[in-house]
């Protein structure tokens, strides 16, 4: 979840969709210029190294046009090759 973040604040598309499972995955990814991504809180996590699906909860800070936002998401990752993929997520 770190680095997708990572990937969003500095706009490395290539990374984002390499990291997002097939399954769900856009065909192309147009990142929000006029955003501003601040600091990440992960909440709460599940996933051990041993388990193929785990859970990312949440909270992504931006700045857009001067006004502070947060967006806060559940995510789902699964592991496929020894990486963590991203599924999907529900946006609370």
């Amino acid at each position: 979840m770190r680095s997708r973040f990572a990937a969003f604040v500095v706009g490395d598309q290539a990374y984002l969709l390499a990291s997002w499972h097939p399954d769900t995955r856009p065909a192309t990814l147009e990142p929000d210029q006029s955003i501003t991504w601040t600091h990440l809180e992960i909440l709460t996590a599940s996933g051990g190294p041993f388990e193929r699906e785990g859970t990312v909860h949440f909270r992504a800070h931006y700045r857009r046009d001067g006004e502070r936002g947060v967006l806060e998401e559940h995510s789902t990752f699964v592991r496929d090759g020894g990486r963590w993929l991203y599924l999907d997520g529900v946006v609370s």
